[in-house]
């Protein structure tokens, strides 16, 4: 049996990240741009706009509280993503 394996490192910065998702992650930490549908199941689905503005949906949860807190993790999320790409910080110095 073969087993194919690939690493990937996401912290280079060697590769390149399109303008286009920069937008998306620009637009994607704006709550203004979710929202919460309740589901015929009873679930509650976190869906985002995105730049054509149309609605995606990312998760489902059973409370609407639970969705609104995979959103604020989203947001977070993407606001760290961005925070990367002004470059590293620094934490502590030395003399």
């Amino acid at each position: 049996m073969t087993f194919y394996y690939k690493t990937y490192s996401w912290n280079k910065r060697d590769t390149e990240i399109s303008e286009k998702t920069i937008d998306l992650w620009q637009k994607l930490v704006e709550k203004k741009n979710w929202r919460i549908v309740q589901l015929p199941n009873g679930f509650f689905q976190a869906e985002y706009q995105d730049l054509e503005d149309k609605w995606q949906d990312v998760t489902r949860r059973e409370t609407i509280e639970g969705a609104e807190a995979a959103i604020d993790g989203s947001i977070e999320h993407y606001t760290k993503k961005l925070d990367y790409l002004k470059g590293p910080t620094v934490v502590k110095t030395f003399e």
